[in-house]
């Protein structure tokens, strides 16, 4: 056989363990793992020294497109995707206009089928209006998940009464993502903080009892409607114990934030940069991160990449919008934990491939087998790199993470069987597809 492409000498993750093999590629798929030392084909990566892993996914990010490309859009936010060695990125529907209709969805797919330098998934956001159509919409070519904000959202895409997100649970059949904090005690708690107060306000604002409430508020409905509920961005010890009673309907992510930041210091270092929903919490809710990891509560690990510029992020606290960039620098900051013993590469696989493939029924990714997507993040375990604001290719033009001393990094990010980025060099054109679901 003729291989379109061949990996050889790395160390493949695979899922039943690391194995030092050759990976054949034949028209965007994997056909073989123990491909023959004569065999030949258009393109041969020598991956010796480096460790291949299934092509690692951002399943939250916020790409602004529709709606600001100076601060990011698809292009630009894949591209930075790529460069970090993300294969797949998972893309919010805040955007404006909001992604909440049939014209919409089509808008998106059509664009992103164009312009995504990665493959490509999104959002469908959950609207009182449009509550009895997301059994349909969940259905487009594309769409990941129908996205509920609980709280913390504008316009029509907040629905934060039990009764609105049970019609919402009842419109379809597959999980839901939710932005779990509670918005009435959000708004009853706001008179008590003002313009100017610190940084560090804000997590006492939208404390521990604010996402502890909407997730337990979440529980009880999930249970109740026998939907499926991931919830996102989980902050607290008390979310991340409660939520192991709930794993028939519950599934659950993690941000790289709350696994790498901790309060007070980052609000004292960073100001508004370290602004974010929820908040970045103190060192008991990180450690009981890190345990969630290692007991396998977690099943999802992303970035939620919320750009903003930073002119609006130098306003005083509260002024200054919550979101950080991260889809470039999750994949470096997570090899980084590994070399510090904080997790495995096969955990780092499981919880930014495998574990989103499960969790949202992505077809064809989230492993090294053979018939699936040749998707693969090729990184090297010694190198030792910083990060820093001018390698950052968002147009906003910042990392949390500027000055960052890292060890392991991203060297060659492949798409169906095509480079994409090799050291630090986007290559060919955007070529991403549109991801597949199980309807």
């Amino acid at each position: 056989m003729r291989y379109d492409l061949i990996i050889r000498n790395g160390v493949c993750i695979l899922p039943w363990g690391e194995a030092a093999t050759d990976i054949g590629v034949v028209g965007g798929r994997i056909v073989d793992l123990a491909v023959p030392g004569a065999a030949e084909a258009e393109e041969t990566i020598d991956a010796r020294g480096l460790h291949v892993l299934p092509g690692l996914i951002d399943a939250h990010v916020h790409l602004r497109d529709p709606g600001k490309p100076e601060i990011e859009s698809i292009p630009t936010g894949t591209r930075a995707a790529a460069l970090g060695g993300v294969t797949t990125v998972f893309d919010m529907p805040n955007t404006s206009p909001a992604i909440t209709n049939a014209e919409m969805l089509r808008w998106k797919q059509e664009y992103a089928s164009r312009e995504s330098w990665t493959d490509f998934a999104f959002y469908v956001g959950a609207t009182r209006e449009n509550t009895p159509q997301l059994a349909e919409y969940e259905r487009f070519d594309g769409v990941c998940a129908i996205k509920v904000f609980a709280g913390s959202s504008t316009g029509d895409l907040m629905i934060e009464d039990d009764p609105g997100i049970e019609a919402v649970m009842r419109s379809g059949h597959r999980r839901i993502a939710f932005h779990s904090e509670d918005e009435y005690r959000l708004q009853a708690r706001r008179k008590d903080f003002h313009v100017g107060m610190p940084h560090d306000m804000h997590r006492f604002w939208r404390d521990e009892e604010c996402a502890f409430l909407g997730t337990r508020r979440l529980m009880a409905l999930a249970r109740k409607t026998g939907r499926p509920a991931h919830i996102l961005h989980t902050s607290t010890a008390e979310e991340l114990e409660y939520l192991q009673g709930f794993r028939d309907v519950a599934t659950v992510e993690v941000l790289v934030n709350h696994l790498t930041q901790v309060a007070p210091d980052c609000y004292e270092a960073l100001g508004g940069l370290a602004i974010m929903n929820p908040p970045i919490r103190d060192r008991r809710h990180y450690e009981a991160s890190w345990r969630a990891i290692a007991n396998g509560t977690v099943d999802v690990v992303s970035s939620d990449h919320a750009p903003h510029s930073l002119e609006a992020k130098a306003k005083p606290w509260p002024d200054c919008p919550a979101g950080l960039t991260g889809v470039q620098t999750i994949v470096p900051i997570m090899l980084d934990h590994v070399n510090a013993g904080r997790l495995s590469l096969g955990r780092l696989a499981d919880l930014m491939s495998a574990g989103p493939a499960r969790v949202y029924g992505l077809q064809a990714k989230g492993r090294i087998a053979a018939g699936y997507d040749a998707d693969f993040t090729l990184v090297d375990m010694k190198a030792h790199r910083r990060i820093t604001n001018d390698w950052i290719v968002t147009p906003a033009g910042w990392t949390p993470f500027d000055g960052m001393e890292v060890s392991g990094w991203p060297v060659a990010t492949v798409v169906r069987g095509r480079v994409v980025m090799r050291d630090d060099t986007i290559l060919g054109e955007p070529r991403g597809q549109l991801a597949r679901f199980l309807p």
